[in-house]
Protein backbone atom coordinates (compact mmCIF):
# COMPACT_ATOMS: atom_id res chain seq x y z
CA UNK A 1 0.00 0.00 0.00
CA UNK A 2 1.53 3.44 -0.77
CA UNK A 3 2.33 5.99 1.75
CA UNK A 4 -0.48 8.41 2.47
CA UNK A 5 0.58 12.13 0.62
CA UNK A 6 1.43 14.45 2.76
CA UNK A 7 -0.51 18.07 2.78
CA UNK A 8 1.85 20.76 1.87
CA UNK A 9 2.13 23.53 4.33
CA UNK A 10 0.47 26.53 3.30
CA UNK A 11 3.50 28.65 2.82
CA UNK A 12 7.12 27.49 2.55
CA UNK A 13 10.12 29.72 2.21
CA UNK A 14 13.38 27.69 0.76
CA UNK A 15 16.66 29.64 0.64
CA UNK A 16 14.61 33.06 0.05
CA UNK A 17 17.07 36.04 -0.71
CA UNK A 18 16.61 39.62 -1.68
CA UNK A 19 19.37 42.06 -2.45
CA UNK A 20 19.13 46.00 -3.47
CA UNK A 21 22.51 46.74 -5.25
CA UNK A 22 25.23 45.86 -2.50
CA UNK A 23 22.44 45.57 0.50
CA UNK A 24 21.57 41.98 1.36
CA UNK A 25 17.81 42.36 2.99
CA UNK A 26 16.77 39.02 3.50
CA UNK A 27 19.74 36.20 3.53
CA UNK A 28 18.66 32.82 2.88
CA UNK A 29 15.91 32.60 4.83
CA UNK A 30 13.72 28.53 4.73
CA UNK A 31 10.81 27.77 6.65
CA UNK A 32 7.51 26.54 6.52
CA UNK A 33 3.70 27.82 7.85
CA UNK A 34 1.55 24.85 8.48
CA UNK A 35 -2.35 25.31 7.26
CA UNK A 36 -4.49 26.98 9.46
CA UNK A 37 -1.34 28.24 11.90
CA UNK A 38 -0.50 31.97 13.02
CA UNK A 39 3.21 32.55 12.66
CA UNK A 40 5.04 35.98 13.65
CA UNK A 41 7.78 37.35 12.45
CA UNK A 42 9.45 39.12 15.18
CA UNK A 43 12.19 41.55 14.60
CA UNK A 44 13.70 45.20 14.42
CA UNK A 45 13.02 47.93 12.72
CA UNK A 46 15.29 47.76 9.12
CA UNK A 47 15.50 43.70 10.03
CA UNK A 48 14.28 42.90 6.81
CA UNK A 49 10.74 41.59 7.64
CA UNK A 50 8.73 43.87 5.73
CA UNK A 51 10.52 42.83 2.60
CA UNK A 52 10.16 39.07 3.60
CA UNK A 53 6.07 39.67 3.86
CA UNK A 54 6.12 41.77 0.54
CA UNK A 55 7.89 38.96 -1.11
CA UNK A 56 5.69 36.87 -0.24
CA UNK A 57 2.28 38.84 -1.28
CA UNK A 58 4.09 39.60 -4.43
CA UNK A 59 5.12 42.74 -4.37
CA UNK A 60 8.95 42.63 -4.32
CA UNK A 61 10.72 39.65 -6.43
CA UNK A 62 12.98 37.52 -4.60
CA UNK A 63 16.60 37.77 -5.88
CA UNK A 64 17.01 33.74 -5.28
CA UNK A 65 15.58 30.88 -3.59
CA UNK A 66 11.68 29.53 -3.57
CA UNK A 67 8.60 30.27 -2.11
CA UNK A 68 5.40 28.41 -2.45
CA UNK A 69 1.92 28.67 -1.47
CA UNK A 70 0.02 25.07 -1.05
CA UNK A 71 3.10 23.48 -2.81
CA UNK A 72 2.97 25.78 -6.08
CA UNK A 73 6.01 27.58 -7.04
CA UNK A 74 4.81 31.66 -6.66
CA UNK A 75 8.01 32.60 -8.61
CA UNK A 76 6.69 35.02 -11.11
CA UNK A 77 3.13 34.79 -9.81
CA UNK A 78 1.78 38.84 -9.68
CA UNK A 79 0.28 39.76 -6.66
CA UNK A 80 -3.64 39.43 -7.82
CA UNK A 81 -2.91 35.78 -9.07
CA UNK A 82 -1.85 34.84 -5.85
CA UNK A 83 -3.94 32.96 -3.11
CA UNK A 84 -2.67 35.52 -0.25
CA UNK A 85 -4.35 38.84 1.10
CA UNK A 86 -2.61 41.78 3.26
CA UNK A 87 -3.73 43.66 6.19
CA UNK A 88 -1.78 46.84 6.34
CA UNK A 89 -0.83 49.04 9.21
CA UNK A 90 -3.28 52.28 8.16
CA UNK A 91 -5.67 49.59 6.94
CA UNK A 92 -6.05 51.56 3.69
CA UNK A 93 -10.14 51.40 4.02
CA UNK A 94 -11.76 53.61 1.21
CA UNK A 95 -14.09 56.99 3.12
CA UNK A 96 -15.95 57.49 0.44
CA UNK A 97 -17.32 53.71 0.60
CA UNK A 98 -19.92 52.64 3.02
CA UNK A 99 -18.22 49.42 5.02
CA UNK A 100 -20.43 46.82 2.47
CA UNK A 101 -19.01 48.38 -0.85
CA UNK A 102 -14.81 48.14 1.70
CA UNK A 103 -15.59 44.60 2.17
CA UNK A 104 -17.02 43.75 -1.41
CA UNK A 105 -14.39 45.86 -3.24
CA UNK A 106 -11.96 42.79 -4.13
CA UNK A 107 -15.02 40.56 -5.28
CA UNK A 108 -16.24 43.18 -7.52
CA UNK A 109 -12.52 43.57 -8.66
CA UNK A 110 -12.55 39.85 -9.64
CA UNK A 111 -16.34 40.53 -11.12
CA UNK A 112 -18.38 38.12 -8.88
CA UNK A 113 -21.86 38.64 -9.01
CA UNK A 114 -23.78 41.39 -7.08
CA UNK A 115 -26.00 38.62 -5.51
CA UNK A 116 -23.32 36.84 -4.40
CA UNK A 117 -21.16 39.73 -2.99
CA UNK A 118 -23.97 40.28 -1.27
CA UNK A 119 -24.54 37.29 0.38
CA UNK A 120 -20.75 36.86 0.96
CA UNK A 121 -20.66 40.74 2.53
CA UNK A 122 -22.87 39.56 5.31
CA UNK A 123 -21.44 36.33 6.09
CA UNK A 124 -18.17 37.60 6.53
CA UNK A 125 -19.17 40.73 8.29
CA UNK A 126 -21.22 38.40 11.05
CA UNK A 127 -18.47 36.34 11.39
CA UNK A 128 -15.84 38.82 12.39
CA UNK A 129 -18.52 40.26 14.87
CA UNK A 130 -20.33 42.89 12.87
CA UNK A 131 -23.30 41.75 11.19
CA UNK A 132 -25.17 45.16 10.93
CA UNK A 133 -22.59 47.82 9.97
CA UNK A 134 -22.67 47.50 6.08
CA UNK A 135 -24.39 50.92 5.37
CA UNK A 136 -22.54 52.94 8.01
CA UNK A 137 -19.45 54.94 7.04
CA UNK A 138 -15.83 54.37 7.98
CA UNK A 139 -15.84 57.17 10.24
CA UNK A 140 -18.75 55.82 11.90
CA UNK A 141 -16.71 52.85 13.51
CA UNK A 142 -14.05 52.46 16.31
CA UNK A 143 -10.47 51.65 15.90
CA UNK A 144 -11.28 48.31 16.66
CA UNK A 145 -14.19 48.04 14.19
CA UNK A 146 -12.20 49.26 11.18
CA UNK A 147 -9.37 46.83 12.14
CA UNK A 148 -12.13 43.89 11.84
CA UNK A 149 -13.28 45.24 8.63
CA UNK A 150 -10.07 45.10 7.68
CA UNK A 151 -9.49 41.45 8.07
CA UNK A 152 -13.05 41.02 6.72
CA UNK A 153 -12.17 42.88 3.53
CA UNK A 154 -9.39 40.38 2.77
CA UNK A 155 -11.25 36.94 4.41
CA UNK A 156 -13.79 37.07 1.98
CA UNK A 157 -11.96 36.87 -0.84
CA UNK A 158 -10.98 33.14 0.83
CA UNK A 159 -7.08 33.39 0.91
CA UNK A 160 -4.90 30.39 1.82
CA UNK A 161 -2.72 32.83 3.89
CA UNK A 162 -3.20 35.97 5.28
CA UNK A 163 -0.25 38.48 5.32
CA UNK A 164 -0.72 40.79 8.43
CA UNK A 165 1.83 43.82 8.34
CA UNK A 166 2.20 45.68 12.11
CA UNK A 167 -1.74 45.79 12.12
CA UNK A 168 -1.92 47.16 15.37
CA UNK A 169 0.79 49.55 14.86
CA UNK A 170 -1.43 52.78 14.66
CA UNK A 171 -4.42 51.79 17.73
CA UNK A 172 -3.94 53.45 21.02
CA UNK A 173 -2.44 51.01 24.29
CA UNK A 174 -5.69 49.73 25.57
CA UNK A 175 -6.81 49.27 22.16
CA UNK A 176 -4.04 46.88 21.11
CA UNK A 177 -3.90 44.73 23.71
CA UNK A 178 -7.65 44.24 23.16
CA UNK A 179 -7.06 43.23 19.35
CA UNK A 180 -4.10 41.10 20.31
CA UNK A 181 -6.88 38.52 21.68
CA UNK A 182 -9.61 39.49 19.08
CA UNK A 183 -7.13 38.78 16.15
CA UNK A 184 -6.28 35.03 17.56
CA UNK A 185 -9.93 34.75 17.92
CA UNK A 186 -10.63 35.35 13.85
CA UNK A 187 -8.01 33.21 13.09
CA UNK A 188 -9.10 30.05 15.09
CA UNK A 189 -12.40 30.93 13.91
CA UNK A 190 -11.62 30.97 10.34
CA UNK A 191 -8.91 28.41 10.81
CA UNK A 192 -6.71 30.41 7.97
CA UNK A 193 -3.16 30.37 7.99
CA UNK A 194 -2.18 34.15 9.08
CA UNK A 195 1.38 35.24 9.24
CA UNK A 196 2.14 38.13 11.34
CA UNK A 197 5.04 40.71 11.02
CA UNK A 198 5.58 43.02 14.12
CA UNK A 199 8.25 44.48 16.22
CA UNK A 200 6.20 44.21 19.43
CA UNK A 201 7.50 41.42 21.34
CA UNK A 202 4.51 41.33 23.40
CA UNK A 203 1.76 40.99 20.47
CA UNK A 204 4.12 38.08 19.05
CA UNK A 205 3.75 36.27 22.32
CA UNK A 206 0.35 36.42 23.21
CA UNK A 207 -1.23 35.37 19.38
CA UNK A 208 1.51 33.19 17.66
CA UNK A 209 1.81 29.00 17.20
CA UNK A 210 5.44 29.78 16.22
CA UNK A 211 7.81 32.90 16.02
CA UNK A 212 10.59 33.61 14.03
CA UNK A 213 13.32 36.33 15.31
CA UNK A 214 14.46 37.81 12.82
CA UNK A 215 17.82 39.71 12.93
CA UNK A 216 20.22 41.50 10.04
CA UNK A 217 18.02 39.42 7.44
CA UNK A 218 18.38 35.93 9.15
CA UNK A 219 16.01 33.93 11.22
CA UNK A 220 17.92 33.57 14.74
CA UNK A 221 15.09 31.06 16.36
CA UNK A 222 12.22 29.88 15.05
CA UNK A 223 10.14 27.87 17.80
CA UNK A 224 7.00 28.27 19.96
CA UNK A 225 6.61 31.13 22.63
CA UNK A 226 7.22 29.28 25.31
CA UNK A 227 10.52 27.87 23.71
CA UNK A 228 11.90 31.49 22.61
CA UNK A 229 10.98 32.91 25.28
CA UNK A 230 12.22 30.64 27.81
CA UNK A 231 14.94 28.38 25.85
CA UNK A 232 16.48 31.57 23.35
CA UNK A 233 19.19 30.38 21.47
CA UNK A 234 21.15 32.85 20.59
CA UNK A 235 22.23 36.18 22.43
CA UNK A 236 20.07 38.23 20.11
CA UNK A 237 16.95 36.42 21.36
CA UNK A 238 17.91 36.63 24.27
CA UNK A 239 18.02 40.33 24.52
CA UNK A 240 14.95 40.89 22.02
CA UNK A 241 12.47 38.81 23.62
CA UNK A 242 11.07 39.80 26.93
CA UNK A 243 13.14 42.07 29.46
CA UNK A 244 16.67 40.30 30.99
CA UNK A 245 19.58 41.51 32.95
CA UNK A 246 22.00 41.54 30.57
CA UNK A 247 25.59 40.92 32.46
CA UNK A 248 28.82 40.94 31.05
CA UNK A 249 31.66 38.11 32.32
CA UNK A 250 34.00 35.98 31.92
CA UNK A 251 33.63 32.08 32.46
CA UNK A 252 36.47 31.33 35.39
CA UNK A 253 35.73 27.75 35.60
CA UNK A 254 33.92 24.93 34.06
CA UNK A 255 33.01 21.54 36.18
CA UNK A 256 30.46 19.61 34.74
CA UNK A 257 28.17 21.45 33.23
CA UNK A 258 28.46 24.25 35.55
CA UNK A 259 30.19 27.46 34.97
CA UNK A 260 31.12 29.81 36.88
CA UNK A 261 31.46 33.38 35.94
CA UNK A 262 33.13 36.43 37.07
CA UNK A 263 31.49 40.19 36.46
CA UNK A 264 34.00 43.22 36.00
CA UNK A 265 33.12 44.32 39.34
CA UNK A 266 34.38 40.95 40.62
CA UNK A 267 31.18 39.36 41.33
CA UNK A 268 31.02 35.69 41.20
CA UNK A 269 28.04 33.23 39.89
CA UNK A 270 27.34 29.74 38.68
CA UNK A 271 25.46 29.04 35.85
CA UNK A 272 24.15 25.61 34.45
CA UNK A 273 26.01 25.53 31.08
CA UNK A 274 24.28 22.73 29.13
CA UNK A 275 25.04 22.45 25.33
CA UNK A 276 25.93 26.50 25.83
CA UNK A 277 29.29 25.40 28.31
CA UNK A 278 31.90 27.89 27.07
CA UNK A 279 35.82 26.79 28.12
CA UNK A 280 37.24 28.92 30.77
CA UNK A 281 38.77 32.52 30.37
CA UNK A 282 36.21 33.15 27.15
CA UNK A 283 34.32 36.60 27.43
CA UNK A 284 30.40 36.04 28.08
CA UNK A 285 27.21 37.51 27.93
CA UNK A 286 24.74 36.75 30.78
CA UNK A 287 20.90 37.01 30.33
CA UNK A 288 18.59 37.15 33.63
CA UNK A 289 14.73 37.31 33.64
CA UNK A 290 13.56 39.63 36.42
CA UNK A 291 11.15 37.41 37.07
CA UNK A 292 13.52 34.88 37.96
CA UNK A 293 15.20 36.75 40.85
CA UNK A 294 13.86 36.55 44.23
CA UNK A 295 14.27 39.15 46.94
CA UNK A 296 14.72 38.74 50.09
CA UNK A 297 15.26 40.57 53.29
CA UNK A 298 18.26 41.39 54.49
CA UNK A 299 20.51 37.98 55.89
CA UNK A 300 17.68 35.77 55.12
CA UNK A 301 18.40 31.89 54.20
CA UNK A 302 18.44 31.59 50.00
CA UNK A 303 17.43 28.62 48.65
CA UNK A 304 20.61 25.59 48.84
CA UNK A 305 22.53 26.45 45.59
CA UNK A 306 21.36 29.54 44.57
CA UNK A 307 23.73 32.45 43.48
CA UNK A 308 22.95 35.30 46.33
CA UNK A 309 24.21 39.19 46.65
CA UNK A 310 23.61 41.38 49.38
CA UNK A 311 22.45 44.59 47.97
CA UNK A 312 20.23 47.99 48.62
CA UNK A 313 17.58 49.05 46.69
CA UNK A 314 17.94 51.87 44.19
CA UNK A 315 14.25 52.22 42.23
CA UNK A 316 11.35 51.00 42.85
CA UNK A 317 8.44 51.55 40.33
CA UNK A 318 4.83 50.53 40.59
CA UNK A 319 3.47 48.57 37.60
CA UNK A 320 -0.47 47.24 38.85
CA UNK A 321 -0.20 43.84 39.18
CA UNK A 322 3.76 43.94 40.08
CA UNK A 323 6.85 46.52 40.84
CA UNK A 324 10.20 46.57 38.91
CA UNK A 325 12.94 46.76 41.50
CA UNK A 326 16.17 47.94 40.81
CA UNK A 327 18.74 46.55 43.12
CA UNK A 328 22.58 47.30 43.47
CA UNK A 329 24.90 44.68 44.64
CA UNK A 330 28.01 45.67 47.15
CA UNK A 331 30.04 45.09 43.43
CA UNK A 332 28.23 48.38 42.41
CA UNK A 333 26.17 45.70 39.48
CA UNK A 334 22.68 47.02 38.74
CA UNK A 335 20.19 44.16 38.64
CA UNK A 336 16.26 44.67 38.02
CA UNK A 337 14.00 42.37 39.58
CA UNK A 338 9.73 41.69 38.87
CA UNK A 339 8.54 41.61 42.47
CA UNK A 340 4.45 40.81 42.80
CA UNK A 341 2.46 42.41 44.63
CA UNK A 342 1.89 39.73 46.98
CA UNK A 343 5.85 39.23 47.86
CA UNK A 344 5.98 40.46 51.25
CA UNK A 345 7.56 43.95 50.18
CA UNK A 346 4.67 46.74 50.16
CA UNK A 347 6.27 49.53 51.95
CA UNK A 348 10.44 48.88 50.25
CA UNK A 349 12.08 52.07 49.74
CA UNK A 350 15.31 53.34 48.56
CA UNK A 351 18.34 52.17 50.36
CA UNK A 352 16.63 49.13 51.91
CA UNK A 353 19.46 46.19 52.04
CA UNK A 354 17.65 43.33 50.69
CA UNK A 355 19.07 40.02 49.02
CA UNK A 356 18.88 39.32 45.29
CA UNK A 357 18.45 34.94 44.80
CA UNK A 358 18.99 33.07 41.61
CA UNK A 359 18.63 29.58 40.63
CA UNK A 360 21.82 29.06 38.11
CA UNK A 361 19.03 27.29 35.88
CA UNK A 362 17.08 30.59 35.57
CA UNK A 363 20.23 31.67 33.41
CA UNK A 364 20.83 31.87 29.77
CA UNK A 365 24.71 32.48 28.67
CA UNK A 366 26.21 33.09 25.72
CA UNK A 367 29.73 33.46 24.33
CA UNK A 368 30.49 37.97 24.15
CA UNK A 369 30.30 39.41 20.36
CA UNK A 370 33.57 38.52 18.72
CA UNK A 371 34.80 36.28 21.29
CA UNK A 372 36.21 32.74 20.42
Amino acid sequence: MPPLAQTPPDLECRDLIKDFDSFRAVDQVSFDVPQGSFFSILGPSGCGKTTLLRMIAGFQAPSGGDLLIKGRSMIGVPPNKRPVSMVFQHLALFPTMNIGDNVGFGLRQRGVAKAEIKTRVTEVLARVGLPNVAERRVDQLSGGQRQRVAIARCMVLEPDVLLLDEPLGALDLKLREHMKVELKTLQSAFNTTFVYITHDQSEALVMSDNIAVMNNGRFEQIGTPHDVYHAPQTAFVAGFVGDANKIDAQVTAVTDGMMTLSTQNGASMRVVGADRALAEGTPAQLFLRPEAIALLPSGADAPEGANIQNGTVETVLFNGANSTVTVKDVQGGLLTVALPQTGGFANLQKGDAVRTSWQPDQARCYAAAGAG
